[in-house]
């Protein structure tokens, strides 16, 4: 659906040159929610304005919704068709735009104009008739669950009905695409509960593929199927959102899953240097995490049953990412060296992920 290759974007600032992506590619699969995280000036709103071509690459290829590749060369765009290139059109530019729709942080309403107005803006000038434009505002309203709300301003309405009305605006035109630049971040944490759900349900219902740009991992954690994390204006690492919560590779990542995931107060526990960490003399401090091969198995009672190993819980927690359950556990383990061996061997060999963290004696 959106295929991106080789991206760059330089903004030439009096101060300097800010390369806002660099070497950008991604393959982000027909009808999937597609997350894209990183800090401010990580270059990830600059990427999603690439897409929708608000901004023009300076070098790299794009070939979204299935149409003939885009090619940016020093600033300029072109398309390739029948195995050469001819400079896009503007009619080609604007056909490319209306497959994809837009949300923003800030809603960008029209303060002066009614819900109804707001959402049949785009319709204004397609040649569509007053009697069709009024049947597909009325369906979008439907959509967004605002049939009630159509002639009210938007100083009327709370910040959450704000965005579902950026939403109904944005499927105007029936796009196949919605890219969403942190589009919950001014909202309270029930209206973002209420605007991701309502964009899982558009995604299920109307086969949307859904780029959704944020600095929140939760957010991610909440909808999305795969991710990329961008770091000055590079993507660092990309992945099923299970994977990367299951097995952050880079410190970032690391960084964001610890901020979303209960069990990121292992991570913080360890940091702290907590007391609860102390381990005895003979004893070994260990990190174990529970992929959804193992979760639910009785592990720990069967450690002590086979291999004389005492397990004493410190922390432990189970959450549920894309249907599939994580868990992970902080522990003590007491008993012989060997008993103690074997045992960790045994969880590795049933799907369990081991870090030993402390012995109590030298290894």
């Amino acid at each position: 659906m959106i295929k991106l290759t080789h991206l760059n974007k330089t903004y030439h600032l009096k101060t300097g040159d800010v390369q806002a992506v660099q070497d950008v590619s991604l393959d982000i699969r027909e009808g999937e929610i597609y997350g894209v995280i990183g800090y401010s000036g990580a270059g990830k709103s600059t990427l999603v304005r690439c897409i929708n071509l608000l901004e023009t690459p300076d070098e790299g290829e794009m070939t979204i919704g299935g149409m003939q590749t885009i090619i940016s060369r020093s600033g300029r765009l072109f398309i390739r068709q029948d195995d050469t290139e001819k400079p896009i059109a503007e009619r080609q530019l604007n056909q490319l735009r209306r497959g994809i729709g837009m949300i923003f942080q800030q809603f960008n309403l029209l303060d002066r104009s009614t819900v109804f107005d707001n959402v049949a803006y785009p319709l204004r000038h397609t040649g569509m008739s007053r009697a069709a434009i009024r049947q597909r505002v009325n369906e979008l309203l439907a959509l967004v669950d605002l049939t009630d709300k159509a002639e009210v301003y938007p100083s009327q309405l709370s910040g959450g009905q704000k965005q579902r009305v950026a939403i109904a605006r944005a499927l105007a035109n029936k796009p196949r695409i919605l890219l969403s630049d942190e589009a919950t971040s001014a909202l309270d944490p029930d209206a973002t509960e209420s605007i991701l759900a309502l964009l899982k349900e558009l995604n299920r219902k109307l086969g949307l593929t859904i780029v959704l740009i944020t600095h929140e991992m939760a957010v991610i954690k909440a909808i999305c199927h795969r991710v990329a994390v961008m770091e000055g204006g590079s993507v660092v690492e990309e992945g099923n959102v299970y994977d990367l919560f299951a097995h952050p590779q880079q410190p970032i990542t690391r960084k964001f899953v610890q901020s979303a995931s209960p069990l990121g107060k292992i991570d913080k526990l360890l940091a702290d240097g907590s007391p609860l960490l102390n381990v005895k003399p003979g004893d070994c401090l260990v990190k174990l995490l529970f992929h959804k091969d193992s979760v639910g198995d009785s592990m720990i009672s069967t450690l002590s049953r086979l291999f004389g190993v005492d397990v004493n819980i410190v922390l432990a927690n189970v959450e549920e990412l894309q249907g599939e359950p994580l868990g992970g556990m902080l522990a003590v383990f007491s008993g012989s060296r060997e008993s103690i061996q074997s045992a960790l061997k045994h969880l590795n060999e049933n799907h369990v992920s081991v870090e030993v963290i402390e012995h109590g004696t030298a290894d």
